[in-house]
């Protein structure tokens, strides 16, 4: 099948234009021409427009430039993983987790009757770390016990559900206020995060990204089954505890600090399908971080509701685009060939 080496040029270029656009528009628009000169110069014409690009635009395209990749990458490993299209990076309930950690924090005093001091986002973070390395711990200590990978995803669905109603109890019993900030925190946000912690989610980015561009190319031998796998000579469960490792990492880590963000980990792996028409991986897992960066920047630029104060919740923007496009590939069934 034609790779389309040609498209990644173009996508690096509409990356590079999304990521000025999504520097430019907001409450206040500042002209792309002021922007590259400040970035590369430090000279701003306005202090107002360097404060509101160096202290709010910018860390917060780059979370969305490392959310976009995470998330794609990740949902790329789970449909390959369960050769299932459908899959995506939460599906073993790490997410989940990372949302229960969350509510704990801030639903569990107000349930409990007693008010939590100190709620801010490097609390948030950290529950939402442990609870999705809680949750990924006890999907590694099943995936040990079962080899069946189909096994696997019932149990991570399990997980998921069990979580999530340990959450609703919790919202329930919770107090107004405190169901608010946990119901806010559900729709994602990518512009809570400062400097410091963008640079750690930049690191479990990083980090999560290691295994997959280290093993790249033995990906494209288990959507033929782990049967065939070994019969190539590769390590399946080497693999395994890589993709679950992987994912963990990225979908935990982002849920952590940016909050649930749907559709990204689904849709754009079909898309860089289609774009590329590639079913090799070693060009989807680039072509997957390319379009998950470019799509998650065009969402909160459209978020940002130009013109107007307000902004929509990322989470509402990602599935307004991403649920249409995983509607039309299965009317159109195109992505039945690659799994």
């Amino acid at each position: 099948m034609p790779n389309r080496p040609y498209l990644f040029p173009i996508a690096i270029a509409i990356l590079g234009l999304s990521f000025l656009l999504n520097l430019s528009l907001g409450s206040v628009w500042i002209p792309f021409g002021e922007i590259v000169t400040g970035l590369f110069s430090g000279e701003w014409n306005k202090s107002s427009w360097e404060q509101i690009i160096i202290n709010y635009r910018l860390p917060k395209a780059l979370v969305a430039i490392f959310a976009g990749i995470g998330l794609s990458l990740s949902g790329l490993q789970m449909q390959t993983f369960f050769r299932n299209p459908l899959a995506g990076p939460f599906v073993l309930g790490i997410s989940s987790g990372a949302g229960l950690g969350v509510a704990i924090l801030m639903l569990a005093g107000s349930t409990f009757g007693f008010a939590l001091s100190g709620v801010n986002s490097w609390a948030i973070a950290f529950a939402g770390v442990l609870g999705a390395g809680l949750v990924l711990s006890a999907v590694s200590l099943v995936a040990w016990k079962v080899k069946d990978s189909m096994t696997l995803l019932i149990v991570g669905l399990m997980f998921g559900s069990t979580v999530s109603a340990v959450i609703s109890v919790l919202s329930y019993f919770s107090g107004a206020e405190a169901l608010k900030l946990f119901t806010v925190w559900s729709m994602g946000s990518l512009g809570a995060l400062g400097w410091s912690q963008v640079g750690i989610l930049g690191v479990l980015i990083l980090l999560g990204c290691i295994p997959v561009f280290s093993s790249i190319k033995s990906y494209n031998a288990l959507l033929l089954g782990e049967s065939y796998a070994k019969s190539m000579g590769i390590r399946t469960e080497k693999m395994r505890w890589l993709m679950i490792g992987s994912t963990g990492i990225l979908a935990g880590g982002i849920t952590a600090f940016c909050g649930p963000i749907a559709f990204i980990g689904i849709a754009v792996p079909h898309l860089a399908r289609i774009v590329w028409k590639s079913s090799d991986h070693r060009i989807l897992f680039p072509a997957s971080a390319l379009i998950g960066a470019i799509l998650l920047l065009l969402c909160d630029a459209a978020g940002q509701l130009p013109g107007f104060a307000s902004t929509l919740p990322i989470n509402a923007v990602t599935s307004l685009v991403g649920a249409p496009i995983v509607i039309g590939l299965i009317l159109k069934r195109n992505f039945s060939r690659d799994f």
